[in-house]
């Protein structure tokens, strides 16, 4: 398992034991009592190359709208996620604290149960109290939303 100095998250990414490549995201001894896992369920991690990383949830039924689509909620919980993902994994900076300032976001078509969910994030700028990060969300049929981000660091 691999954590960053000073991150007081406890936050912890260790290799997904049944998906090569991909890492699992850890919250520590009390994980099943975090929205994340609780509501969104099994997540997994990537970097995909020097400027993207890729945050993926599998969908359940519980995640539908009543029209059989995802529902927006959880798109956008996927999004606000992916923030600090995205920052973790391509800064390799401590999240721990860090809070979403600001979230845009656009729907442009509509999830599907039956494939992997994917936000993919890159960081646009940090400075020393914000980190910038846009990016979209996919699945294999095409692109679901895009969006933008503002996370404000811890104690600053």
């Amino acid at each position: 398992m691999s954590s960053v100095p000073g991150d007081t998250s406890g936050l912890q990414l260790a290799p997904h034991p049944d998906r090569p490549g991909w890492l699992q995201w850890q919250l520590g001894k009390d994980e099943d009592n975090h929205f994340n896992r609780e509501v969104m369920g099994e997540m997994m991690l990537r970097r995909d190359d020097d400027r993207h990383a890729r945050l993926r949830m599998i969908p359940l039924k519980r995640h539908l709208n009543p029209m059989g689509t995802i529902h927006g909620g959880t798109i956008m919980a996927l999004i606000d996620i992916s923030l600090f993902t995205t920052w973790r994994v391509l800064a390799d900076q401590p999240v721990g604290g860090a809070v979403t300032l600001e979230l845009s976001n656009q729907f442009v078509g509509p999830g599907q149960l039956e494939q992997p969910l994917d936000a993919v994030g890159e960081i646009v700028r940090e400075t020393g109290r914000l980190v910038f990060i846009r990016g979209q969300v996919e699945q294999e049929h095409g692109l679901i939303a895009s969006f933008s981000g503002i996370v404000r660091k811890t104690g600053q």
